[in-house]
């Protein structure tokens, strides 16, 4: 089951992260390295500060969104829950925090808990074990 992420510090409630030791953009290799060790793929990459700063011409702290998939459980899930795809893919964000990275995921079982169907309740926590190992392998 997926913890508060208080390991680091960190009070998540929708979620699991951690602050890291290493730099923003290591940190983005490394989580789609361990993601990819899961079985997921990251289908989506989201830059937020890029696009903050071009369509509101602020400057925002380095952001990044990662739309992670595990295609065996999205097809299973998929398969009990049609309209699922509302819900997918899972984010996890990687952004600097007062100097610090931190690396953080979606609960899925918090997540998929508004959809109240309890055939999903395996999937989301199969997601959420593979994300927290993901994290904490970093």
């Amino acid at each position: 089951m997926m913890s508060d992420g208080l390991k680091s510090g960190l009070k998540i409630e929708y979620g699991y992260g951690r602050t890291v030791g290493m730099s923003f953009g290591r940190a983005i290799e490394r989580i789609t390295e361990t993601l990819k060790e899961e079985g997921f793929g990251v289908l989506s990459r989201i830059d937020v500060h890029e696009k903050i700063k071009e369509k509101l011409g602020v400057d925002f702290q380095n952001y990044v969104i990662l739309g992670a998939c595990n295609p065996p459980i999205a097809y299973q899930s998929l398969q009990l829950e049609p309209n699922l795809g509302l819900l997918l893919p899972c984010n996890v964000v990687v952004y600097e925090d007062k100097g610090q990275t931190v690396v953080a995921a979606i609960d899925a079982k918090k997540m998929l808990s508004i959809v109240g169907n309890s055939a999903l309740e395996e999937a989301a926590a199969q997601v959420n074990e593979k994300l927290q190992r993901a994290i904490d392998r970093i």
